[in-house]
């Protein structure tokens, strides 16, 4: 085995005080930022963290904090069938997401000065210092999801975000409900399934760092939701890490070349895990291979 069973049980802490303090205080500089800037501190924005810091499955090399700042006034929606927005009683609203992105790239650069602030495709991004963490801020729309539902009710609906990015890719996803049900399987495991997902975005990361893997496929998102799709038997049925790695890669593996992983969603269990991504279910199963074999257990 290439890792001993103590650096595995390493591997599964959460950030450090100090890391954890840095990326407070970053936090509060953005909410500071927003609420301070004339323009946006009218207007119903909702701002909270999301990704691997907001689900507690983040390790030291993406200690990065992703901060999601939506706009609840203007909102897009996925319909019921055959409904549109007239069957809501909603009206069109002339604001852009451009003049939203905008408005909040100037609040960010009057808070944290303007060459800490510049632009990421979907994010605006800001740079560390010793005082705070590198941030990815993402400005969005809510999205109001009633197609899942076939809700009619305007107040009935599965809250996501929505955004464009600088090449024009509209990009929904649902932050708040993959929060939620990642909680749930850590408390239906026994707080084992967040363990696991440090500990195999260890060893990608590690596979990585040594070109065993392509980092821009086998995405840290992407081993998350394999991991959710891991029954809770086998995140809790073995005594140790080594054991427990072993019997995930294998039950994945199978899963994926059986085809029984056709239906797999994200965390979020709204979005398909394996269609139209840039990581294809043949790149998820070649991972779980190398890692077999980089970690040793067919030797």
């Amino acid at each position: 085995m290439k890792y001993s069973e103590q650096t595995l049980q390493n591997w599964t802490a959460p950030l450090s005080q100090t890391e954890e303090q840095r990326a407070e205080n970053t936090i509060k500089m953005i909410r500071s930022a927003i609420n301070s800037c004339d323009e946006l501190k009218t207007m119903d924005i909702d701002i909270f963290i999301q990704g691997s810091y907001a689900n507690n499955t983040n390790v030291r090399s993406e200690s990065d904090v992703d901060v999601c700042v939506m706009l609840r006034d203007t909102f897009h929606t996925d319909y019921a069938q055959g409904k549109g927005r007239e069957d809501y009683g909603f009206k069109a609203s002339d604001f852009t997401f451009q003049e939203y992105r905008n408005l909040v790239k100037k609040a960010l650069q009057d808070k944290f000065r303007t060459e800490y602030v510049y632009d990421g495709n979907k994010s605006l991004k800001i740079d560390e210092n010793t005082y705070h963490v590198k941030a990815d801020v993402v400005p969005s729309f809510q999205l109001r999801n009633y197609y899942y539902e076939n809700s009619l009710d305007p107040n009935k609906y599965i809250e996501g975000v929505w955004l464009q990015a600088k090449t024009g890719e509209i990009v929904k996803n649902y932050p708040k409900r993959h929060k939620a049900n990642g909680i749930v399987k850590n408390n239906n495991t026994s707080y084992q399934y967040k363990k696991l997902v440090r500990i195999m975005k260890h060893i990608k990361n590690e596979m990585v760092e040594d070109k065993k893997t392509d980092g821009d496929k086998i995405t840290s998102f992407l081993v998350e939701c394999l991991v959710y799709h891991v029954p809770n038997n086998v995140i809790t049925g073995y005594s140790t890490w080594t054991e427990t790695v072993k019997q995930a890669i294998i039950y994945l593996y199978n899963e994926i070349k059986d085809g029984h992983h056709t239906e797999w969603c994200e965390v979020s269990d709204m979005l398909y895990l394996f269609r139209n991504r840039k990581w294809t279910d043949e790149d998820a199963k070649q991972w779980l291979v190398a890692a077999w074999n980089y970690l040793g257990y067919g030797e």
